[in-house]
Order: C-alpha cells, then sequence, then structure tokens
C-alpha cells in the first residue's frame, strides 16, 4: 500500500473526504517527525512505538578497493510493533 492507497483507505474507513483524510495522513506524519527530532518517543497502545536508535561511528571496508572507510555515527528512525498488531498479522 502507498502514500495515496493509505489515503484513500483512510477516507473509505472513516467517511470523510480524500483531502481530509490527507491532511490526516499528512498531520499525523509531521507530528511523528517533529516528536523524533525533538528527542522524543511516540507510543500508539494497540500499534506501536516509533523511537530513534543511535549508531555509533564505526570503520567499514570498500568491497572494491579493499580501502578502510569511516562510517560516521548517526541517527536512524525505528518501529517496534505493539502485541495486538503482531497478533493482527500473524492470525
Amino acid at each position: 500500500m502507498n502514500k495515496n492507497e493509505l489515503i484513500a483507505d483512510v477516507a473509505d474507513r472513516a467517511g470523510i473526504s480524500k483531502a481530509d483524510a490527507g491532511k490526516a495522513v499528512d498531520g499525523f506524519i509531521a507530528s511523528v517527525e517533529a516528536a523524533l527530532k525533538g528527542g522524543d518517543d511516540v507510543r500508539i497502545v494497540g500499534f506501536g512505538t516509533f523511537s530513534v536508535s543511535h549508531r555509533a561511528a564505526t570503520t567499514g571496508r570498500n568491497p572494491r578497493t579493499g580501502e578502510s572507510i569511516a562510517i560516521p555515527a548517526s541517527k536512524q528512525p525505528k518501529f517496534k510493533a505493539g502485541s495486538p498488531l503482531k497478533a493482527a498479522v500473524n492470525g
């Protein structure tokens, strides 16, 4: 499912227009991005948790030349599914 299909499905399930559903989906995404950027987690009971994982700097190797390269530290967004979501997918 891509974003347009998600918006259409949300509009259908909520009984609202696609324009309003698009604003809702965009608002949700913006809220999650802002919270993660601010260092907060987003916990949605029954769905899951969005969080930020910190990766330490490491040394890698270029597979073509064998040369060592420095991989800088970074922050990565993560999502951990909640138990009800896992049960819905597996059941």
